[in-house]
Formats: C-alpha cells, sequence, structure tokens
C-alpha cells in the first residue's frame, strides 16, 4: 500500500513545491487537484513538461486526478444543456491534463439538481455525461471513478450503493468508484462493508476524518471513524492501490504540519497489521 495527499491543502504554494514538500515527508504520490493555481484547464501547460521530470526525477506517482468540481465550474447533471454541456468539456480537459500526468483514473462529481427538479431527470442528465465522458476515454486505460458524496454535496449519488447502481446501469469496466470515508461516516456507512462491495470494480480511496456531522476533512484520527477495521478490509480485499489523504481548508496556512501527521497516523493504523505479518507491495 502506497500513501499520497491531495495537493489541495497545499493551494497557497505552486505545484511543484507542493510536490517537493511531499516528497519529502516521505509520501510516494501526490493526487494533483485541478483547481486554481494547480493544474486548473490549461493553466500549466507552459510547465507541465518540468512538473513531470520532476515527478520522474523524485520517483513520485500521480494515483488520480481531481478536478475541482463542487458546484462550480462542473455540474454534470444540470438539466441546463448548456452547462451540461461545458461541464462535459471542462473535465475532458481535465482528462487531457491527467494523461499527460501519467494518472490512472480521474474522479467525477455527481452534483446536485437544483431545488424543484426532477432528481430522475438529473440522473439522466448525470449519466449522459459520464458516457459521453467514457467515450472521450476510449482507446485509454484511463478509469472514471464516481465519487459519493453526502446531503450537502449531492442529491443523486450519496452512498456507495448508489454509485454501484449507477456502474451497473452504464456497464463500464473502465467505471468505478472513489470512496471517501470522510462522505462514508456522514452517511453512516460502514467503512468496512463498504470496501467487501467494491472488490469487484476499480476504485481508489480518499481518507479523511470527522465527527459524522459534517465533511470537516481532518487528519484521519482526529474525528470518529474507526479506522482500524477499514485498513483490514482493505488488508481482505488486497488492494494494493493508493491511499490519498484529501485534508480540508483549516490546514492551509500550515499545510507541512498537518501532512506529516497524516503520514505518522498512517503508520500508526498499518502497525498492527504489519505486525502480525500481513504485509503489502510499497
Amino acid at each position: 500500500m502506497k500513501f499520497s495527499q491531495s495537493s489541495f491543502v497545499y493551494l497557497n504554494y505552486p505545484l511543484q513545491e507542493a510536490i517537493c514538500r511531499l516528497h519529502r515527508l516521505g509520501y510516494q504520490g501526490i493526487e494533483i487537484w485541478g483547481g486554481r493555481p494547480h493544474a486548473y484547464r490549461h493553466d500549466l501547460d507552459d510547465e507541465l513538461d518540468v512538473i513531470i521530470a520532476l515527478l520522474d526525477r523524485l520517483e513520485m506517482s500521480v494515483p488520480n486526478f481531481i478536478p475541482a468540481q463542487f458546484r462550480y465550474p462542473s455540474i454534470l447533471c444540470s438539466l441546463n444543456e448548456a452547462v451540461r454541456r461545458d461541464s462535459v468539456c471542462y473535465i475532458q480537459d481535465a482528462i487531457d491534463n491527467a494523461l499527460k500526468l501519467g494518472a490512472p483514473s480521474v474522479c467525477l462529481c455527481p452534483g446536485m439538481t437544483l431545488a424543484g427538479e426532477d432528481v430522475d431527470a438529473g440522473w439522466a442528465q448525470l449519466r449522459r455525461s459520464i458516457v459521453e465522458l467514457l467515450d472521450y476515454t476510449q482507446g485509454t486505460d484511463l478509469a472514471l471513478l464516481i465519487e459519493p458524496a453526502h446531503k450537502a454535496e449531492s442529491t443523486l449519488i450519496l452512498t456507495v450503493a448508489d454509485g454501484l447502481r449507477m456502474i451497473e446501469e452504464i456497464g463500464s469496466e473502465r467505471l468505478g468508484l472513489l470512496l471517501d470515508t470522510g462522505h462514508a461516516n456522514v452517511n453512516g456507512e460502514d467503512l468496512a462493508q463498504v470496501v467487501h462491495s467494491l472488490k469487484d470494480v476499480p476504485f481508489h480511496i480518499h481518507i479523511d476524518d470527522n465527527h459524522g456531522d459534517s465533511d470537516a476533512h481532518l487528519v484521519p484520527g482526529d474525528g470518529s471513524i474507526e479506522f482500524a477495521p477499514f485498513f483490514e478490509a482493505l488488508r481482505q480485499v488486497h488492494y494494493q492501490g493508493f491511499v490519498s489523504a484529501e485534508l480540508g481548508f483549516q490546514y492551509t496556512l500550515d499545510p507541512d504540519q498537518a501532512v506529516e501527521k497524516t503520514r505518522l497516523r498512517f503508520n500508526r493504523f498499518l502497525a498492527p497489521l504489519r505486525a502480525l505479518g500481513m504485509t503489502w507491495a510499497e
């Protein structure tokens, strides 16, 4: 198992510096956030070759690309066709960046229908957008990962079961799910159970913590989530991917301290399993 961190927590730093800091703090990957000032659309086209060379030199991976997409600038489920179509084009730009950076996946937020709108119609629009994005990535190995949210972020896909329903409807082997531990905790889902439900689809992990009342994106271990059963479930399904921390805005003024604390917590969570001789690829 390898560990990475979303570059969002370094939003006050250039992306290249975020990469260097994460490497120095012991991370094997950086999950690149596609908002400004990082990899938003074509903002970094002129320095992309330098960024790729830096990642290669530091032997760091980009396990997933995260387009900025909470309400703005993307609403893939919008009933306004101009908004929906522009949202698809925006994610296509993110996909182009992900492919250039060697990321194996791009996550998709389901979005919210507006008050009074038909939720089934929003579901159909979201499904249409995902199919168009799958068509756009035809001929690549890139996976698109639906990220279940919670009631403050989506009216469509809140639980892992909701995401699996959309995956089943579309039926693509390149469509999977991004499991965010914080979202699952707000929704009252059992993390070990949902991990086992994902064993037959592509999936990736965002790890963060909260107290169940809001999506606080705390350092893992600072909230109420019990992570031992979660990591045991990952072991049981032979998960070999990255676990990517996604820390909140409250850490952005002093990110190094929170990022280092998160890395130490990862080691603490895995220590009991390693003591039993259980290992992962690292």
